[in-house]
């Protein structure tokens, strides 16, 4: 598995989050809640980058303690923190960060983050980074912004559409909160979904059709 090579050391909770070979009766076994910021350019016509915040389940959250505090203290520590943050910064790396981002349907390149914050609040692990776009990303066209796992196993999830931020949005924009019905989802996308898909999802890339998404669109 990619994540094994990247990061021979990691624990077997973050492996089994972030690079598990699921099976084909695949399901999330890990949850999160997320924010998103969308920060614009100065000049509010750019999309300059994006905060990501994911609050854990408390059963991986548990999980990860056990992993990680190395001096058995029932805490995290700094240093202990720093360890799980740089782990998870090592791993998402070949998943994108589980970032989706389009412009009128093509994906956009978008740069590793310098640096992943790991946190421990309320016997929750928090993780918080942000990206940004090779390219600043300007303000036109259906823009489209989410969160999603590729291998099925995580779901991310925005509780609350004000959970999807940005402002300072010009007035020629719009701001649309998108949550896909599977069945919907699933027939609309029948034709591009292969026989893969329905035999193991895991890795096909497709989950991204269940995510939900900030969809920002602009016209002159």
């Amino acid at each position: 598995m990619p994540f094994e090579r990247t990061v021979p050391k990691v624990g077997a909770a973050l492996a089994a989050l972030l690079a598990c070979t699921v099976p084909a009766s695949v399901h999330p076994h890990v949850f999160a809640e997320a924010r998103l910021d969308v920060v614009l350019g100065a000049d509010h016509q750019t999309v300059k980058a994006l905060r990501h915040l994911w609050r854990f389940d408390d059963l991986f959250s548990s999980t990860v303690l056990m992993e990680f505090d190395a001096n058995a203290d029932l805490r995290l520590d700094d240093d202990e923190l720093q360890e799980v943050a740089n782990t998870i910064h090592a791993s998402l790396a070949d998943f994108n960060y589980f970032q989706l981002v389009t412009v009128d349907g093509k994906d956009v390149k978008m740069k590793p983050p310098a640096a992943i914050m790991a946190n421990f609040e309320n016997n929750q692990l928090i993780i918080l980074f942000e990206s940004e776009p090779e390219t600043p990303i300007q303000l036109a066209g259906d823009i489209r912004l989410g969160v999603y796992d590729p291998t099925f196993y995580t779901a991310i999830d925005f509780t609350e559409d004000a959970n999807m931020a940005v402002d300072g949005l010009p007035s020629i924009c719009t701001r649309t909160v998108v949550r896909p019905d599977p069945d919907t989802a699933l027939a609309e996308n029948q034709q591009t979904l292969t026989e893969a898909f329905f035999n193991d999802p895991a890795g096909t890339d497709m989950s991204k059709i269940f995510a939900t998404k900030l969809e920002i669109k602009c016209h002159a």
